[in-house]
């Protein structure tokens, strides 16, 4: 922080951190996954490491969010896949209400900033 302001980078990394786990809902809402699998779209799609999910889809599971089934692969190891519980459905929900929510805000704001 300089001057007592954030650089741009640093509220860039708080923004996709926040959005990070309703991102991941949200995929696997569409349809079942593996880490690394969802590691790579959201660096593509967002920037986000795969050392950021890992944890993330630990916790995601012992929250009761996400369950996982080890399929074999004959390219190498297991693989761990991610389905969303119905915990997860309603956090999905609600996530996407309250981003939606402050989205309007912050974009009300904005527009009457100019």
């Amino acid at each position: 922080m300089k001057d007592g302001v954030a650089s741009s980078d640093s509220i860039q990394v708080q923004l996709k951190k926040g959005a990070l786990e309703l991102c991941v809902l949200a995929m696997l809402s569409r349809k079942e996954s593996y880490a690394y699998e969802i590691s790579s779209a959201l660096a593509e799609a967002v920037g986000i490491g795969e050392s950021t999910i890992y944890p993330l889809m630990r916790r995601m599971q012992k929250e009761g969010l996400v369950k996982s089934r080890l399929v074999e692969s004959s390219n190498g190891p297991s693989r761990k896949y991610y389905t969303l519980t119905h915990a997860g459905r309603q956090r999905l929900e609600q996530q996407t209400r309250d981003w939606r929510a402050f989205m309007t805000s912050v974009n009300h704001i904005l527009g009457d900033s100019r």
